[in-house]
């Protein structure tokens, strides 16, 4: 694993989760999500994205003038990693030059064949369902924690 920061000069690694939802949002999340996502601020540009249908999400991948973003869905079926798995994954992912990851939450009844073999990773938190609100503040504590990883901070502590 490397340490530090490594890109082109004047880019920074952007970050986009998205999630297929009409739910309307908790507090008590939503100010979870706000301390982790403003938290992963400091290592890469952060956006968050919600979606009526997985076909919307699909088609935003696809707008003109977007540098592509490597696209990973959260799944059941997906991969499982450590928290030190994944960090990894994404220096090698930033490393390499990729400027973009967008997360994806799915659909309440789970990704279609078509939406899964799009996806460049299927990550998976586990056999277990997780509302959608949930799973985007594990998602933002696991980012968080991946760059503090990354960068050598004692936040993950090798737990």
């Amino acid at each position: 694993m490397s340490s530090g920061v490594i890109q082109r000069p004047g880019t920074r690694m952007r970050l986009t989760l998205s999630a297929i939802t009409s739910r309307k949002k908790t507090r008590l999340l939503e100010d979870a999500l706000a301390e982790f996502t403003s938290r992963l601020g400091h290592y890469a540009a952060t956006g968050q994205e919600n979606f009526a249908s997985e076909a919307a999400l699909l088609a935003s991948l696809q707008k003109a003038g977007r540098v592509p973003a490597k696209l990973v869905m959260l799944d059941a079926r997906g991969r499982t990693m450590s928290s030190e798995e994944l960090a990894a994954w994404i220096g090698r992912e930033r490393d390499s030059g990729t400027q973009h990851l967008q997360f994806a939450i799915g659909p309440a009844d789970g990704w279609s064949q078509e939406s899964r073999k799009r996806a460049d990773l299927l990550l998976s938190f586990g056999p277990m369902t997780f509302p959608h609100e949930l799973a985007r503040v594990m998602l933002a504590e696991q980012l968080y924690r991946a760059f503090t990883i990354l960068a050598g901070h004692p936040y993950h502590g090798g737990h």
